[in-house]
């Protein structure tokens, strides 16, 4: 199987399939969609209210961008002349033309919800077979953006030619329109997309929907790891989606990147700092950013999390690398502790610890952990440490917190934390450009 998969993805890396080479999600894309906190209660009203706020509250300076229509938008039925998409009328009086031209006006970019099965989830109809026509009228309603699921699809899965089959024949409508359009596959990790998407998609998700929990067992989201999983399955608590994406970061880059689902920051199952270390974690993962949130009512704390630029200039940065977890270790209590590196641009670094137990730990970083990829010249040097959750005197994320050699000593961790520090070597072309934060 791994020979057949192997051969799989390098025969389709040979094809020109090539959303990916649409020129969009240069980084992980950014914006809101409607379904993790209003499921099939949408409207026209619902979804200029939230683009609305988005501006109120100035999310595209922090860059977000894209607004996004999830499930149940449709009519009962396609047109019945042409086999065209239509918009439920009760829903959308004005169509989704007008939606989008109101959404365009405000600055924002505007997205879509399919499904490459006969049936979407929300149980309305799906675009298998339909790919043309439906890619052609996203185009001509002036769309930005699809989000294509995995429902009701007729047994076209099970090995990873089948299932890339299916998505390609959306990715060359798409592509076919002319019009650029994001395309984010939803098959929730089914047949490893990570091996073959990215010749067709800007993004995938990696595994089963994610669940507003932080570390809740479930019986629905069975697997422990996507590597050959079988039932991706759904109500996937937010620390296994992180232990799902550990072993794929060098499967993304620019242009396609793993999606590790919506965000769930502000619906309000997590804590201050469980919600910390999903914002964090899906940003160092370089996971595209897409709030599940009622951005029409947000907390302080909330709009807080979501614009740190500091985390956000990681997610965003052109190096376009996800961090890797150099080690794990468990804790006796439950949960463990881990540590995660990445580069960025400029010869700079990320390191995220992160603490899943449900006690406070205390633990050196070592710079020979930290930059294992880097080599000894790296992990013999100096660097200027910055904490990017906290602030420095001016009211910025970022603030310095010293300049080591060999470790990051004594660093206290509590419960359910995750500390994200950018390190610059100290010395040199690269020092730290305050504004980069």
């Amino acid at each position: 199987m791994a020979i057949y998969t192997l051969l799989l993805t390098l025969a389709l890396q040979l094809s020109r399939a090539l959303a990916h080479n649409n020129g969009l999600a240069l980084t992980p894309q950014m914006g809101w969609n409607t379904w993790n906190h209003f499921g099939c209660d949408i409207s026209e009203d619902t979804i200029l209210s939230a683009a609305k706020a988005f501006v109120s509250y100035g999310l595209p300076d922090y860059g977000y961008e894209y607004i996004l229509m999830d499930d149940c938008w449709q009519a009962p039925a396609r047109n019945q002349s042409t086999g065209a998409p239509v918009a439920d009328p009760s829903k959308f009086p004005n169509g989704v033309a007008d939606l989008v031209d109101q959404i365009h006006s405000l600055g924002l970019k505007f997205g879509i919800y399919s499904s490459a099965g006969m049936y979407t989830c929300g149980g309305k109809f799906g675009s298998l077979g339909y790919e043309s026509i439906d890619a052609q009228t996203y185009a001509e309603w002036g769309v930005d953006y699809l989000k294509y699921d995995n429902c009701y699809n007729e047994g076209q899965a099970g090995t990873p030619k089948l299932s890339y089959d299916r998505y390609a024949n959306m990715s060359n409508a798409l592509n076919a329109t002319g019009r650029p359009i994001l395309y984010s596959m939803c098959n929730w990790g089914e047949d490893g997309p990570w091996n073959f998407a990215p010749t067709i998609a800007n993004s995938w998700r990696i595994s089963g929907d994610i669940y507003d929990n932080y570390n809740r067992y479930d019986e629905r989201c069975p697997c422990t790891s996507m590597i050959d999983c079988k039932l991706a399955g759904f109500h996937c608590a937010m620390t296994r989606i992180i232990d799902f994406a550990a072993p794929l970061g060098q499967k993304a880059g620019s242009n396609h990147w793993n999606d590790l689902d919506m965000l769930e920051v502000g619906n309000g199952g997590m804590t201050y700092d469980e919600y910390v270390t999903h914002f964090s974690m899906w940003a160092v993962l370089k996971s595209p950013l897409i709030l599940g949130n009622d951005v029409t009512n947000m907390t302080n704390e909330t709009l807080s999390i979501i614009t740190n630029d500091a985390i956000i200039a990681v997610s965003q940065d052109s190096a376009g690398s996800p961090v890797e977890r150099t080690w794990e270790t468990p804790v006796p209590s439950g949960g463990a502790l881990s540590l995660w590196s990445g580069s960025l641009v400029n010869n700079t670094f990320v390191i995220a610890l992160l603490n899943t137990s449900p006690d406070a730990q205390t633990v050196s970083v070592n710079f020979t952990d930290v930059f294992i990829d880097q080599g000894p010249s790296y992990q013999a040097g100096t660097y200027d440490v910055y904490d990017l959750w906290q602030k420095d005197g001016a009211g910025k994320w970022g603030a310095g917190v010293g300049t080591f050699s060999g470790s990051i000593p004594s660093v206290q961790i509590g419960a359910h934390q995750v500390k994200v520090w950018k390190a610059v070597p100290a010395s040199g072309a690269s020092k730290r450009d305050l504004s980069e934060l």
